[in-house]
């Protein structure tokens, strides 16, 4: 207990590392897949976040005892202020991502900017309700809210509560 709320302090009271958050999630999905992982993957990034993601990449893949996937992204941001203001453009980015056909349900991303000591820690999950359309039951998406699941993170930010939550 005590190593790993050290291990979880020592993630997100530093700078982005993408060792130290690897070792990270591999402590906590235990059974992390990196076999697959897809590194500095720049192709393919929609017009509409461009020049605000620089890269992304996969690290690993973790599917829980009910077979649901899970990602273990990194995604590195253009610009300074994206961070902080867009955490919705950057939940539509993850949206994105998990509605490619490779078989995931959810993603847990560190958004990071080069230079910057703070970073931000966000899950993502795809859910899925029925709506009546036209008389109809069709699936509609829904992500989960933006904030709710996403914490700024770093050097400078009190990260209580992501420590809080994990622990």
């Amino acid at each position: 207990s005590d190593e790993a709320k050290g291990l979880i302090e020592k993630t997100f009271k530093n700078p982005f590392d993408e060792d130290r958050f690897r070792h990270f999630a591999r402590n906590l999905l235990n059974g992390l897949d990196e076999s697959k992982s897809l590194d500095n993957y720049l192709i393919n990034i929609p017009e509409a976040y461009k020049g605000q993601v620089k890269r992304y990449k996969c690290i690993g893949k973790y599917i829980d005892s009910e077979g649901m996937a899970l990602d273990v992204l990194v995604v590195n941001l253009e610009k300074v202020t994206a961070l902080d203001q867009a955490r919705t453009k950057q939940r539509n980015f993850i949206a994105w991502y998990l509605k490619k056909p490779d078989e995931k349900d959810a993603a847990l991303v560190a958004f990071h900017t080069d230079g910057l000591e703070d970073w931000r820690f966000s899950f993502v999950r795809m859910d899925y309700r029925r709506v009546e359309r036209k008389g109809k039951l069709k699936p509609q998406e829904d992500l989960t809210p933006a904030r709710r699941y996403s914490f700024l993170v770093g050097k400078n930010e009190n990260s209580h509560t992501a420590q809080s939550r994990l622990s």
